[in-house]
């Protein structure tokens, strides 16, 4: 099997059509992007078509300002059989003094799907290193707590019809 790209950066500069009313970027915006990085990263490991099943754990660290450049760094976290993580870490930096600031971090749950629209499997993920293997235990935890939220609320939704 070949080996798949996991990991894609994209950037943009912030422009004041994306400000919101206190000045700064809008988060709508930036998560916004962060589908989108998510989505190419898990498009171009998979190779298929792909849909956002969750997103969860988004931090706004620091506030992004307009005339900032925002880099998107996205990588493939964990592989299920057809689910994957794609973590995106959020920098922004100023252009005129060259100050980078690690703004927002984010976690995605992404599906791949078959020419039918069902799921498909995924290629397994090589952990080359150990920031891969910390990356996939890390994944691993936040997966197992979504699944164990996800039957809790099927289970409260069953008991209350």
């Amino acid at each position: 099997m070949e080996k798949r790209e996991k990991t894609v950066s994209m950037a943009e500069i912030m422009t004041p059509d994306m400000a919101n009313f206190s000045g700064n970027v809008h988060g709508g915006y930036i998560l916004s992007f962060i589908d989108k990085v998510a989505y190419a990263c898990a498009c171009r490991y998979a190779g298929t078509a792909i849909v956002t099943l969750s997103v969860d754990r988004v931090y706004f660290k620091d506030p992004v300002h307009v005339g900032d450049l925002l880099t998107f760094h996205a990588s493939i976290n964990f592989v299920g059989t057809s689910s994957m993580e794609v973590g995106v870490k959020v920098v922004a930096e100023n252009l005129k003094t060259g100050e980078k600031r690690h703004t927002n971090t984010c976690y995605l749950t992404m599906v791949a799907l078959d020419d039918n629209k069902k799921p498909t499997a995924v290629p397994k993920l090589e952990l080359n290193n150990e920031i891969d293997k910390r990356r996939f235990e890390e994944a691993k935890i936040r997966r197992e707590t979504r699944l164990k939220l996800y039957r809790e609320h099927l289970e409260r939704k069953k008991q209350m019809e």
